[in-house]
């Protein structure tokens, strides 16, 4: 009889604990379903731009900086009130003092209220909370350049310059402005990358600021940061329209390796690039150069050749022909004897005079060559010449123009094997 008592006991007992553990584990389901709803409440009320709403949320959920600082941007931009925004926006910081954004609009209501001393401690917060995001440079950096304080604003650019190439232009300029000293700058303020070098380099181009173009393009060349072709195409031709030969030789000889074009190059055999067309033509440096012109077209022809592989065939067709579109800036030497040669062919040229292969002086535009015409040639003939540059003579235009010029011209021209060098004396 005790012995079923005491089994009856125990059973009990068991029963007992069951009972409790099922009624804890309810409970703290209870308790997690209820702070869940409550924070998905106070999300709801979150997303409403409302301020009662607002206020709802952060009193559900006191521990979510960013509800506090959707608050205290509610009361800075909707309501103008930066006085009332202050108590949230610190409330944010305190919670997530890790938030750079959160400081900054702390900082932007300080700033309403006059009050420098803490926006500028928020901003100092700001920066080392993520110091290396280029929203943050740049706000902090037009913050100090407004204080007047360079040095800072210049450092917070770098940061700019280094992490965001769509502000680089902008950022350039602002710097230039501080301090227009190519030297500095670029020692102290702007970065190893491409777009940053491109964008000092437009800025200074602009300006016509030649001799220190050639400090930021030496930079760019020295780093290892890659950049379209397109950038030294623009940045020769700024050269050679400020009649600065040799730095557009140059920027040439540098470029053209890196880019895989040391073919392009000229040499002391031949200064014209590409003479034979066997290669691609790049339409920029010092390699030939097109432009569509009325009646004209040109093709490079692998049937017919007098070296190499293929020609350049140019079909005349029609009224108005003044220049078949080709040309080749020549990189010279002032003072000095030039052998010129290069062969043609033609096919029924039909039309009032005809053209010629014409060399000038790219900046005086003073012929200096100028072949017979280049007609009544059913097979390869060869046309040749020698001429003298000018005492300041130092670039030269290849070109093939039509004598005389506008009238009517139908038919067509193969040139080839062009070739230049200085003459022994």
């Amino acid at each position: 009889m005790l012995h079923l008592v005491s089994m009856e006991i125990l059973l009990n007992s068991n029963s007992w604990k069951k009972l409790i553990l099922i009624g804890g584990g309810a409970a703290l389901c209870l308790i997690y379903v209820l702070l869940a709803a409550r924070l998905f409440v106070a999300s709801v009320f979150a997303e409403k731009p409302e301020l009662s709403s607002l206020q709802r949320a952060a009193r559900l959920d006191p521990g979510n900086a960013e509800y506090r600082n959707h608050l205290g941007r509610y009361y800075a931009l909707v309501e103008s009130n930066p006085a009332a925004a202050i108590e949230p926006f610190r409330a944010a910081v305190q919670r997530n003092p890790h938030s750079a954004r959160y400081w900054f609009d702390l900082a932007s209501a300080y700033q309403v209220l006059g009050d420098l001393s803490n926006q500028t401690q928020a901003l100092e917060h700001a920066i080392a909370a993520d110091p290396t995001t280029p929203d943050v440079a740049w706000e902090a950096a037009n913050f100090y350049l407004v204080q007047g304080d360079s040095e800072k604003a210049l450092r917070e650019f770098r940061v700019v310059l280094q992490n965001d190439p769509s502000l680089a232009n902008l950022a350039i300029q602002l710097c230039w402005r501080i301090n227009p000293d190519v030297d500095s700058l670029l020692s102290n303020v702007v970065p190893p990358r491409s777009a940053a070098y491109l964008a000092f380099l437009d800025l200074l181009t602009s300006k016509q600021e030649t001799a220190a173009t050639a400090k930021v393009w030496a930079a760019l060349m020295a780093s290892s940061e890659t950049f379209e072709l397109r950038r030294v195409n623009e940045y020769f031709e700024y050269l050679l329209n400020h009649k600065d030969v040799d730095e557009a030789r140059l920027v040439w000889q540098q470029a053209a390796p890196r880019f895989g074009l040391s073919s392009y190059l000229p040499t002391r055999s031949n200064l014209i690039v590409n003479g034979d067309f066997g290669l691609d033509i790049l339409n920029g440096g010092f390699d030939w150069q097109y432009q569509k012109q009325s009646s004209v077209i040109l093709t490079l022809d692998p049937s017919d050749f007098h070296g190499g592989h293929r020609s350049l065939l140019i079909s005349f067709d029609g009224p108005g022909v003044t220049d078949a579109g080709i040309r080749q800036f020549i990189a010279v030497q002032p003072s000095t004897v030039y052998q010129f040669s290069a062969y043609y062919k033609n096919g029924e040229l039909e039309g009032a005079g005809g053209p010629h292969f014409t060399i000038q002086d790219a900046y005086s535009q003073a012929v200096l060559y100028d072949s017979n015409e280049l007609k009544e040639s059913g097979f390869w003939k060869s046309a040749t010449g020698d001429f003298t540059t000018g005492d300041d003579c130092t670039l030269l235009l290849l070109h093939i123009r039509r004598l005389p010029e506008g009238s009517p011209i139908r038919g067509k021209l193969w040139v080839d094997d062009f070739r230049l060098q200085a003459k022994r004396q």
